[in-house]
């Protein structure tokens, strides 16, 4: 299967590249709206300004199995990030970007780089507020021989216009949907739209690509995977979520339930988040896993 990239034209491209090209000057390109001018320098919630801040770029072993295979994930780590999540495991990264500025054209040669060494795929992550830069670098890796598939992967703080610009570049998404209440997402990442924006972007990604396609090796082509991480004392959250997954969106979705949540960034010793100052339990974890099979979900992530 190519990817969809390949399978248009380059005129239709040009038309992503082109609003690319614009989608800076009044910044818009994720839910935050800062409409600040990022080709002069300007920066909004993300803290990048004209060029995304790239922390790392390697073969990643430790995605999901269907994206990783033999040969490893050709993962791209931005710096920044849309969110404030109390908890971020890597807030050294998304909170104080770090990373040189990398131009359009460097970062296509990171993706070409990554090819060249035999990665599945390039897995685009916290790619959100830097969707301008990524399409007018896709452009260009596409015109030095870029042929693996685009996984972007996202924290699902996604705007749909945005989104829709992507429909002819990216071939996985994989969403992590955090929260259903409007009041855990304020409190934990400073975002009180998270749980209806996230519910708009993930039906416009599976609309764009549908349920998850492996090849016959095991190896994802095209289509969705949603993540969820469970967090201590919010299982009916998490059941909420896994039943508008099955209902609304498709009980073929491949989905990846994780048990990653630890205390970190402002949560340890911080007397508001004593909630969620602990690890998941397994039995946390085995409730949710249960009740996403009960309502039909039955492609999980190893």
């Amino acid at each position: 299967m190519k990817p969809i990239y390949l399978c248009v034209s380059e005129d239709q491209l040009e038309g992503t590249v082109e609003w690319a090209r614009n989608a800076l000057l009044e910044c818009s390109a994720c839910p935050r709206n800062c409409k600040v001018n990022r080709y002069n320098g300007e920066i909004g919630f993300c803290k990048v300004g004209r060029y995304p801040r790239i922390s790392s770029a390697f073969p990643h072993f430790g995605e999901e199995p269907c994206l990783t295979g033999w040969k490893g994930s050709g993962t791209i780590f931005f710096s920044g990030c849309n969110l404030n999540c109390v908890f971020c495991q890597n807030y050294e990264i998304s909170q104080y970007p770090i990373g040189s500025e990398c131009t359009p054209a460097e970062l296509a040669e990171m993706m070409i780089q990554l090819q060249s060494i035999g990665c599945h795929n390039i897995n685009l992550v916290s790619p959100s507020h830097v969707v301008p830069q990524i399409i007018e670098s896709l452009f260009i890796a596409r015109k030095k021989g870029l042929g693996l598939p685009i996984v972007y992967n996202t924290n699902a703080y996604d705007s749909v216009d945005t989104l829709s610009k992507l429909r002819l570049w990216i071939d996985i998404y994989m969403p992590d949907m955090k929260y259903w209440m409007e009041e855990s997402s304020t409190k934990y990442s400073n975002a009180k739209s998270y749980p209806s924006i996230a519910k708009l972007a993930i039906k416009e990604m599976h609309n764009q690509v549908g349920d998850l396609i492996l090849d016959p090796h095991g190896i994802a082509q095209r289509g969705l995977l949603v993540r969820h991480l469970v967090m201590p004392n919010m299982v009916e959250e998490s059941k909420e979520i896994v039943k508008w997954l099955a209902s609304e969106i498709s009980k073929n979705t491949y989905i990846n339930i994780m048990d990653q949540y630890r205390p970190a960034y402002k949560v340890p010793n911080n007397p508001k988040y004593t909630e969620i100052a602990r690890r998941t339990t397994r039995a946390e974890i085995d409730e949710v896993f249960d009740f996403a099979k009960s309502v039909g979900l039955w492609r999980f992530a190893e």
